[in-house]
C-alpha cells in the first residue's frame, strides 16, 4: 500500500495523480513534488518564502518529453526542487491564459519563446526569469538546468530584490505596451490597401520550389491558405487571384505528397487536421482536383478512426513519440510512421507487371524516397532516433514513377494504393502512441468546420452526421445552459466514464465553437445551430468584450490569478479568436438582422487595424473578414417543400461552390420558426409555380426569383462574370 511522505507526495506518486490532465498525469510518478495551478500552490510559496517554478507544456510534446526524461525524472533535480521553489505544472491546452501570460514574457526576455516553458517566478506570481528546454547538465558552455536551480536558489536568499525589481520592471514595461492601441479611417475599420499588401509579402516569401512560405522547418499555416482562397474568390479572373490559387493549390500538393500513408503524422493535432481539413475541402469546391477530394477524405478517415471519442467528440492530439517496438525500453520520435529500407523490401516483394527483376518495393521506394541508409537528415535528428529510418516524401510525380518504371500511370496509382495498404496494415501491429484524450471545446469548433465544410464541397451526408454528434456532444456535455456559459475542456477516464474540467470557456472556444455552428447550420439548415450560436456570441460579448478600446481578450475578469489581460495579436496554429469572430459578427448579422453584431466586428477590426496596417502578414484570417467586409454578403434563400428534390438541388447547388461572403437561409412555406421570427421578410418570399425558389440579395438589391438549377449556379459563380 502506497505511503504519504513528509512532503506531503504519495510514495511513487505525486499531487498530479489526482489530475484529469493527460499531460499532468504524465508527471504524476516524478520525484518532483508538482502542485497543479490553484491557490493550494500559491499558499505553499507564500507561507514558506519560496520561489515558484512553473513548467507549462503539452502531453504530446517531444522536447517535453525529453526534459521531463532527463531532469523531472531525475531524483537529485526532484530534491533541488522539492527543497528550494514551489513546483507548478500545467497543461497549456487546458490553461491558455496561464500559458499565454508568462510566454509573453519568455518571448519579451528571451525573443522567443516554446515548449516546455520554463519559468521562475516569486510567490505573488510574478516572472523574474524564464526559458524553454534546459539540458540536466552543463553543455557547450552553458548552465544545465540543476546548475540554473543552484543559482536562482541561491539568489533569492541573497539577492532577492534584484530579481523581484528586475521582474517588475518587465512586466510593467510589458503592461504598458499592451495599453497601446490605433485606429484608422473614418469608421476605425482598416484600408482595403491591407489586402493588397499582404498578398505582396506572401507571394514573396513563396517557396516555389517545395511549397508553403519562409524557410525550413515549416509547419502548417491553414490562415494564410484560407486568406489566399478568399482572395481568388473575391478576384478570380485576375493576375493576382490566380497567383493566390496557384500558391495554395501548390502548397496542398506539396503537403499531400509529404505525407506518409493513410495520415500518419509523427505529430498529429486536432486543430491542424481540422483547419487542413476545411483548407482542402475548399480547394477541391473551387478545382474539382480528385487529389483534393483524396486527401480531405484521408484526414476525415483518420480523425474519425483515431480522435473520435464514442460519444461524438474529439480527442485532442497523438504524440510524436512512440516506442519502435513491444518492450522497447524508451519511445522515439516518428517511431510510429518511419520505415527501413530492409522492412519495404521484406513487406513488399512481389515482382511488377512489366519488368519481373523490379518488385513493389522499387516502384515505391522510388516515389516516396526511401534510401538504404535512411533519408533524415542527421543534422534534423539531434537524438539519432531516426538513424537508417525514412520518413516517406514524394519528391516527383506518379507520371514520372511510371515512366521510371515502364508502366502506365493508372497501374501506377494502383500499384502504390496497394503498398500503402500493406504498410498500413502492418503498422497497426506496432505500439500506438499516446492519445491526448482532452475533448477542447475550441478545437472541436475547429473540427466540426472541417467536417462541416467536408459534407458540403464533398456532398458526403456521413461527414455532416460526424459533425452534428459532435455539436450535440459540446452542448450536452461542455455547455452549462443555466449559466448560458461554455466549459472548456471534458476527459475520458481510464474506466470510460466521461469527466468534465472545472474551467470555464476562453474567447477561443466561443469564438470557434460559434463559427462551427454556423458552418453546421450551413451545411444542414437546422435552425438550433444557428439559435446556440447566438445565445453564446451574446454571452461571449458579455465576457470578453473590451469596452474601451474593442476586440475580445482571451479571457474574463475573474480569475486574481491571471496577472495579464490579453488579446491575441496574431493568427497563429490555430487563428486568433478576434479574427474568427469577425466573421462570426458579420455572418450573424446577415442571418438574422442584428445590426449590433456588424458594428461590433467593425470594432473589431479597428481594434486591430494599426497592426494590419503595418504586418498585415501576421493576420491573414482576419484580413478575410476584411475582404467580406467591403464586399457586403450575398444572401442566398431557398424557398421549398422540405427535403424535396427540386429543393436538395438547389441546396447542392450552393454547396458545391466557394463562395465565401455568403450566408444561405432555407425556408419552407409556411413555417413559423426561430428565422422566421427574426426575418419578416421570410414569408414573403414563395415558390413559383410550385417549383423550390431561390431568392439572391446583395447590397439590398434581389435577383429576380429563380426556380432553373443551371440558372442559379450561372449567377453564383463569379468565375462566369467577365
Amino acid at each position: 500500500m502506497a505511503t504519504a511522505t513528509s512532503s506531503g507526495v504519495t510514495h511513487g506518486r505525486n499531487r498530479l495523480a489526482k489530475e484529469k490532465s493527460p499531460y499532468l498525469l504524465q508527471h504524476a510518478s516524478n520525484p518532483v513534488d508538482w502542485y497543479p495551478w490553484g491557490e493550494e500552490a500559491f499558499s505553499k510559496a507564500r507561507s514558506e518564502d519560496k520561489p515558484i517554478f512553473l513548467s507549462v507544456g503539452y502531453s504530446t510534446c517531444h522536447w517535453c518529453h525529453v526534459m521531463e526524461r532527463e531532469s523531472f525524472e531525475s531524483e537529485e533535480i526532484g530534491k533541488q526542487l522539492n527543497e528550494s521553489f514551489v513546483s507548478i505544472k500545467v497543461d497549456r491546452e487546458e490553461r491558455p491564459d496561464v500559458d499565454r501570460v508568462y510566454m509573453t514574457f519568455v518571448q519579451a526576455t528571451q525573443g522567443g519563446g516554446g515548449w516546455p516553458m520554463s519559468v521562475f517566478m516569486t510567490p505573488d506570481l510574478k516572472p523574474f526569469l524564464a526559458g524553454t528546454y534546459f539540458p540536466p547538465a552543463d553543455k557547450y558552455g552553458r548552465p544545465g538546468f540543476s546548475t540554473l536551480l543552484r543559482t536562482i536558489a541561491h539568489q533569492w536568499k541573497t539577492s532577492r530584490h534584484r530579481l523581484v525589481e528586475q521582474s517588475t520592471k518587465i512586466m510593467d514595461a510589458i503592461s504598458k505596451a499592451l495599453e497601446g492601441g490605433d485606429s484608422s479611417g473614418s469608421d476605425g475599420v482598416p484600408a482595403a490597401g491591407c489586402v493588397q499588401k499582404a498578398y505582396e509579402m506572401f507571394n514573396s516569401r513563396f517557396d516555389d520550389e517545395f511549397g508553403g512560405f519562409g524557410d525550413a522547418p515549416k509547419f502548417p499555416q491553414p490562415a494564410i491558405l484560407n486568406f489566399l482562397l478568399h482572395l481568388f474568390a473575391r478576384y478570380p479572373s485576375s493576375p493576382m487571384g490566380e497567383r493566390a490559387l496557384e500558391m495554395v493549390s501548390f502548397t496542398l500538393r506539396a503537403m499531400a505528397n509529404g505525407r506518409p500513408p493513410r495520415s500518419c503524422w509523427p505529430q498529429k493535432m486536432l486543430y491542424d487536421q481540422a483547419q487542413l481539413a476545411a483548407a482542402y475541402a475548399t480547394a477541391y469546391q473551387i478545382t474539382r482536383d480528385s487529389v483534393f477530394a483524396e486527401m480531405t477524405h484521408d484526414i476525415l478517415l483518420y480523425v474519425s478512426r483515431d480522435l473520435s471519442d464514442e460519444d461524438g467528440g474529439f480527442y485532442s492530439a497523438e504524440d510524436a513519440d512512440s516506442l519502435s517496438a513491444e518492450g522497447a525500453e524508451h519511445k522515439k520520435e516518428g517511431a510510429f510512421c518511419v520505415w527501413s529500407q530492409q522492412e519495404i523490401n521484406s513487406l513488399l516483394p512481389d515482382a511488377t507487371p512489366t519488368n519481373p527483376s523490379k518488385t513493389w518495393a522499387d516502384v515505391f521506394s522510388y516515389h516516396y524516397g526511401v534510401k538504404p541508409q535512411g533519408n533524415v537528415d542527421p543534422h534534423k535528428d539531434p537524438h539519432g532516433e531516426l538513424k537508417g529510418q525514412n520518413v516517406l516524401i514524394v519528391r516527383g510525380s506518379l507520371e514520372d514513377t511510371a515512366q521510371h518504371f515502364s508502366l502506365g500511370v493508372e497501374e501506377t496509382r494502383e500499384l502504390l494504393g496497394k503498398c500503402r495498404g500493406v504498410l498500413f496494415a502492418e503498422r497497426q501491429k506496432r505500439p500506438k502512441p499516446h492519445r491526448d484524450d482532452k475533448i477542447l471545446t475550441a478545437w472541436n469548433g475547429l473540427m466540426i468546420t472541417g467536417f462541416a465544410k467536408a459534407s458540403q464541397a464533398l456532398g458526403d451526408k456521413f461527414y455532416l452526421d460526424c459533425a452534428v454528434k459532435a455539436a450535440s456532444f459540446i452542448k450536452d456535455h461542455l455547455y452549462d445552459e443555466k449559466k448560458g456559459v461554455l466549459v472548456r475542456n471534458g476527459y475520458r477516464d481510464k474506466d470510460g466514464t466521461l469527466g468534465v474540467g472545472d474551467v470555464e470557456g476562453f474567447a477561443d472556444d466561443y469564438a470557434f465553437l460559434i463559427r462551427a455552428l454556423l458552418d453546421l447550420y450551413e451545411a444542414g439548415y437546422d435552425q438550433q445551430w444557428l439559435k446556440l450560436a447566438v445565445s453564446l456570441q451574446d454571452k461571449q460579448n458579455e465576457l470578453f468584450w473590451d469596452e474601451k478600446k474593442g476586440g475580445y481578450f482571451n479571457s474574463t475578469s475573474l480569475d486574481p490569478s491571471i496577472l495579464l489581460r490579453l488579446k491575441e495579436d496574431q493568427d497563429g496554429a490555430e487563428p486568433n479568436p478576434n479574427s474568427v469572430s469577425v466573421q462570426n459578427l458579420w455572418r450573424l448579422a446577415a442571418l438574422v438582422d442584428k445590426q449590433e453584431y456588424k458594428e461590433m466586428s467593425k470594432k473589431v477590426m479597428a481594434a486591430f487595424s494599426g497592426l494590419l496596417g503595418e504586418h498585415p502578414v501576421v493576420l491573414p484570417e482576419m484580413l478575410c473578414a476584411l475582404i467580406n467586409h467591403y464586399q457586403s454578403p450575398k444572401q442566398i434563400i431557398l424557398v421549398g417543400e422540405k427535403d424535396s428534390d427540386d429543393l436538395n438541388a438547389m441546396i447542392r447547388c450552393v454547396q458545391h461552390l466557394y463562395i465565401p461572403n455568403k450566408v444561405t437561409i432555407v425556408h419552407h412555406p409556411g413555417e413559423h420558426s426561430y428565422l422566421t421570427e427574426r426575418l419578416s421578410v421570410l414569408c414573403s418570399m414563395k415558390m413559383q409555380e410550385r417549383r423550390a425558389t431561390a431568392y439572391v440579395c446583395q447590397n439590398y438589391v434581389c435577383t429576380q426569383p429563380i426556380s432553373d438549377v443551371g440558372q442559379l449556379a450561372q449567377v453564383l459563380d463569379s468565375r462566369k462574370k467577365v
